[in-house]
């Protein structure tokens, strides 16, 4: 079987398991005070051309999300985030859990928008009576999003301005952000990032790592006490070398953006041959996941070869799948996949 439902189906890019093996028996302090961590520190705060940004190292994505969150609303506050943004729909009510509402406004193809940002902060304090419904106070999104679509340049800074404007902090998930800048459709660098948002994460388990995230705090106000949410949380690994070596892997030779640039590449490949082909999409994203519109027949056939996610139906022959490439995706097996797609669209249209 091919898989190309997610990408984090291997295990890790072979120089961090080399680098893993090669300091096995280093000893070390825990949970994050040692020389790994702290180069790594330092080769990611080069890489956002910020010296003073705080940066921390966790194991997943939710564990992430809710620990940032949960250290920035106050019990009363909830985040701002688009209906599809992975906080509403894949985290198993982990924001609600800590006791904080996820505000939803609609979007199409994964992204929110300024206005919608401040439609919602206005209805909130245009209320009469406002303390009895949950106050946004953060804004969420995802770049990429869900839904493999990405923000332009323009589109940050608007939120970023709104998000000033109304002293919500503005919250960035970089589960994927590799795919992101390595996308040929980025207007935006790491150091862009850096200047457009309150904190954002850097996605490892997606991009190369056995597991890690590293979160990066811009803004002083967010600083203070964070280590005390991260170990509240459970997340202050204790052998916290483990992630520090793996985003000094990442960011000591450009790693990071090559092995994005590579899942790209592999994504591109399926989804350049599928236009010439005449198939359209359900979202024009230009990152790592594709979501190709294909006859059900031809589904049911890739999947005695194929692992892919279902979308959603979109009439009573059509499906939308996700093809997820990623770091290790090899391109004989996406030359297979195409070669194949290709041939049962052939067979089907030689039937009509």
């Amino acid at each position: 079987m091919i898989r190309f439902e997610c990408d984090y189906n291997e295990g890790a890019h072979e120089r961090i398991l080399q680098r893993l093996i090669s300091t096995n028996m280093e000893q070390t302090s825990g949970y994050g005070k040692d020389a790994h961590c702290d180069r790594a520190r330092s080769l990611i705060r080069q890489a956002c051309e910020n010296e003073l940004a705080d940066v921390h190292f966790l194991v997943g994505g939710t564990q992430t999300n809710t620990t940032v969150i949960a250290s920035i609303l106050r019990p009363y506050q909830g985040v701002i985030a688009a209906t599809s943004g992975h906080i509403a729909v894949h985290e198993t009510g982990a924001i609600e859990a800590t006791g904080h509402k996820v505000i939803t406004v609609p979007s199409e193809d994964g992204k929110i928008t300024s206005d919608q940002v401040k439609a919602v902060y206005d209805a909130h304090w245009n209320d009469a009576a406002p303390e009895h419904c949950v106050q946004p106070g953060m804004v969420y999104i995802s770049q990429p999003t869900e839904n493999g679509t990405m923000y332009s340049k323009a589109e940050l800074q608007a939120l970023f301005n709104v998000s000033q404007q109304c002293g919500l902090p503005f919250f960035i998930d970089g589960a994927r952000l590799g795919y992101a800048l390595a996308s040929r459709n980025c207007d935006t660098t790491l150091a862009d990032l850096a200047r457009l948002c309150d904190v954002f994460y850097i996605g490892g388990t997606k991009i190369g790592a056995l597991m890690g995230e590293a979160v990066v705090i811009l803004n002083d106000k967010l600083k203070p006490d964070f280590r005390y949410m991260i170990k509240q949380k459970g997340g202050l690994l204790a052998k916290g070398r483990l992630l520090g070596i793996q985003f000094e892997t990442l960011f000591e030779d450009g790693l990071y953006l090559e092995i994005s640039q590579h899942a790209v590449d592999m994504a591109m490949l399926i989804h350049d041959s599928l236009v010439e082909q005449g198939i359209t999409f359900l979202y024009d994203s230009p990152t790592n996941q594709q979501f190709p519109i294909l006859p059900d027949d031809l589904l049911q056939d890739l999947r005695s070869r194929y692992s892919f996610t279902f979308w959603e139906k979109v009439s009573d022959t059509h499906s939308v799948v996700r093809f997820c490439t990623s770091w290790a995706t090899q391109r004989e097996n996406v030359d297979s996949l195409i070669r194949d797609i290709s041939h049962a669209l052939n067979k089907l249209k030689a039937c009509v």
